[in-house]
């Protein structure tokens, strides 16, 4: 499916807008066995540390012009202000394990709406705090992420539109939108990274970036890996099982925005027909990944970090054949994506070995 360009175009007119950093982590390569790898830094956009609301701010501009009959979204976030003033008292709702419930939020405040974001009981105070900082109105609901989810669908009303970025039945299109958004990340990468790479590793969550990151980057010559927390591999059991497999949990993971037991069902077909591999990681993995990207002046929260730890642990497991073994390059060049600065400082601070999180790059 083609990238649609009107999201980057739209996002483009948003004030402070910028392409994000692709670094490279010569440390973390030669650690892995990789000729070279390249980490695209989605750790700041729009004053929020993760990419997140690309896929809010265009599935919100979509959102509010199918609202307001218009038969095209409206071009440029001016318009897009002036849209949400003529529509009148509406409120946003989603919900989260923190990032996209935060770009959510802080959506609504530039527009002048309200915000109401269901989160699972575990969520840190940290994440919590941004939410409310944001001008959101927290729901806390008893249970898991499947759970919030379920609580903010029920709120759909004809003045609440619900900002999901995962799916289920009749409810497609704003996360299909979310996914649109994403798209900005590989158009940024067209001009960013103009030498071959053949090994990219996505994490997974509900789907919507690996999907995202399926349709621009899969093809020939690429394998495509895609990373789950162990206890929280809901992509696989889908792809291995059917569609209405879940992972049962406990979704224990530090790596909270992949803490999922169910994957969109939209974002499946893009997975089972792009992703070469789903891998499974520990925290430990993870723990590994984040203190090696350190070495490389990185500084990449627990979810952003864990594209990087499917890496790590298919090393560990295979050695120094690891990448053979995939069908690449015994040396390969490489591409991740840093999907967040860490969001939890505490957690970091463990994960990291004492090490405070550094401003975002």
């Amino acid at each position: 499916m083609p990238r649609d360009a009107r999201a980057t175009r739209f996002h483009m007119t948003m004030p402070g807008y910028a392409p994000t950093r692709l670094a490279p982590a010569p440390e973390t390569a030669a650690s892995l066995g990789l000729d070279r790898l390249f980490v695209k830094l989605e750790v700041e956009r729009f004053g929020l540390p993760s990419f997140k609301v690309l896929g809010a701010s265009w599935a919100t501009c979509r959102a509010l012009s199918a609202c307001a009959g218009l038969d095209e979204p409206v071009a440029t976030f001016g318009r897009l202000q002036s849209l949400a003033e003529q529509l009148g008292d509406l409120t946003l709702v989603a919900a989260t394990d923190g990032n996209h419930g935060r770009a959510v939020a802080h959506m609504a405040r530039l527009l002048g709406l309200q915000a109401r974001i269901f989160v699972p009981d575990d969520m840190a105070l940290a994440r919590v705090s941004a939410l409310t900082g944001e001008g959101a109105a927290v729901d806390i609901v008893h249970g898991d992420y499947d759970d919030a989810v379920a609580a903010s669908a029920a709120m759909a009303s004809d003045d609440a539109l619900v900002i999901s970025d995962t799916s289920w039945p009749g409810y497609h299109d704003v996360p299909a939108w979310v996914a649109d958004g994403y798209g900005t990340i590989f158009a940024e990468l067209e001009h960013q990274l103009l030498e071959p790479f053949e090994l990219v590793t996505v994490q997974i969550g509900v789907g919507a970036l690996a999907s995202a990151t399926v349709r621009a980057l899969a093809g020939p010559g690429r394998f495509v890996l895609g990373v789950e927390p162990a206890d929280a591999d809901c992509a696989l059991r889908a792809v291995r099982d059917g569609e209405d497999a879940r992972a049962p949990g406990p979704h224990d993971s530090v790596m909270v925005g992949l803490n999922c037991g169910s994957v969109s069902p939209i974002a499946l077909p893009d997975l089972r027909a792009g992703v070469d591999a789903f891998c499974a990681v520990d925290d430990d993995a993870v723990g590994t990944a984040v203190r090696t990207l350190l070495d490389d002046r990185l500084t990449c929260g627990e979810t952003g970090a864990a594209g990087v730890a499917g890496l790590v642990a298919l090393r560990e497991d295979w050695g120094d054949d690891s990448w053979s073994r995939l069908g690449v390059s015994a040396s390969p060049v490489a591409l991740a994506i840093c999907t967040e600065a860490p969001t939890d400082p505490e957690s970091f601070r463990r994960i990291a070995g004492g090490s405070e999180p550094a401003p975002a790059a």
